[in-house]
């Protein structure tokens, strides 16, 4: 796991250690030395820790213009447990909402597991976006966690599987990305709450 880093074919353009409107600005990442564990195997050090025990992020990309984010995620996402939810919604997401960013497209490449408890940061998180016209959408889900997401009816409060589970995002710039995305939610290609 510790060869698994953050994308980085955007650092060109973004990368959020040099970004004062971001959560981790001034981060400063030392690439010999590895401390933080996923299943007690070490991970890559560019991964940025939001207060959670077995989820760590990235956020890959952020346009304040068109009010959008990419975070690309690692870990176990356990909700039961740990609450990570929690900690990825106040200790990311509501720093971006202040900074007017209300589309997300949250990269679950590397998502292990998920372990649900309630809804209700959900809910929040998406009464946050939709009232300001934004979405969220989890982008390449692992089979057995997409089954997990869609037990909770996660997909009443963000845009999961269908077509948003083999995206080839890997060697795009980023703002074709995010058209791409739009395009897809734009079109109904979501899954719909049973």
């Amino acid at each position: 796991m510790h060869d698994i880093e953050p994308y980085y074919k955007w650092r060109d353009h973004y990368t959020s250690e040099s970004d004062d409107r971001s959560p981790f600005y001034g981060r400063v990442y030392n690439e010999f030395q590895y401390t933080q564990k996923v299943y007690n195997y070490f991970i890559h050090p560019q991964w940025d820790d939001f207060g959670s025990q077995t989820l760590y992020a990235k956020i890959t990309f952020v346009d304040y213009l068109s009010g959008y984010a990419m975070i690309e995620l690692i870990g176990e996402w356990n909700d039961c447990l740990h609450n990570d939810i929690m900690f990825l919604k106040r200790k990311l997401i509501d720093y971006m909402l202040k900074e007017d960013i209300y589309k997300y497209i949250i990269l679950c490449d590397n998502v292990l597991n998920f372990h649900p408890s309630d809804d209700s940061y959900y809910e929040e998180w998406y009464e946050d976006v939709s009232d300001e016209g934004g979405w969220i959408a989890l982008i390449n889900t692992q089979e057995h966690v997409l089954k997990d997401m869609e037990h909770i009816r996660l997909q009443n409060y963000v845009n999961i599987g269908m077509n948003l589970i083999d995206v080839l995002w890997h060697g795009k710039k980023a703002p074709l990305l995010y058209k791409e995305i739009e395009l897809k939610l734009a079109n109904g290609q979501k899954q719909l709450g049973y």
